[in-house]
């Protein structure tokens, strides 16, 4: 006697990673508001329906889109701490991390900055708490390197540093990459009073 029962479908591991990078692209050159989820689905090579095997709504997707920006993030922060014990080298792989998520993935970054304020309040509260937590190992390091300042000093430097890193998310600095690279991380080192 054969089985006549279905064998349940499996779903591509990676379906869902590509929901989310044709979301930030699409919300990167449109804006939220604009993309439906008919949009998404065919960028990433499904229907749109078919998204909702994955995400309950499009905030949804954006909400896991951040969720997955700041984890990241969150992830080789923890790593480069766990495993350099030089203060200097930590803090410059730190900027490089930073450096990488505003060049290397900018379409990212964009969104992430532009696109949290379309999240819903419970959302968007949850992810700049780990945001926060995310910026304060900045200042402990700086406290740590840097005695003479208050941790309120550390605090603004630390937002002054990133900021200058993420200057190019709102015009085009016209140069390379590489270039920009550098340029990015030495003036997070220089805001830090952290030069080579």
């Amino acid at each position: 006697m054969t089985d006549t029962s279905e064998t349940p479908r499996t779903r591509d591991p990676a379906r869902k990673h590509k929901i989310l990078l044709a979301a930030a692209d699409l919300v990167a050159r449109n804006g939220f508001n604009s993309v439906s989820m008919s949009e998404i689905g065919a960028a990433s090579g499904i229907t749109g329906s078919a998204i909702y095997r994955h995400f309950d709504s499009k905030s949804a997707v954006l909400v896991a889109l951040f969720d997955q920006i700041i984890d990241d993030l969150l992830r080789d922060q923890k790593h480069v701490l766990e495993t350099t014990t030089d203060l200097g080298k930590a803090l410059d792989q730190l900027i490089a991390g930073q450096v990488e998520f505003v060049v290397g993935k900018r379409e990212l970054a964009q969104v992430y900055h532009n696109e949290i304020n379309s999240l819903p309040e419970e959302d968007r509260r949850r992810l700049r708490r780990k945001q926060r937590l995310y910026l304060e190992e900045w200042v402990h390091l700086v406290n740590e390197m840097r005695t003479e300042l208050s941790d309120a000093d550390s605090r603004t430097l630390v937002h002054a540093a990133i900021g200058a890193i993420q200057s190019p998310l709102f015009h085009s600095a016209g140069l390379a990459e590489d270039r920009l690279r550098v340029l990015l991380a030495d003036a997070a080192r220089a805001v830090l009073g952290a030069g080579r």
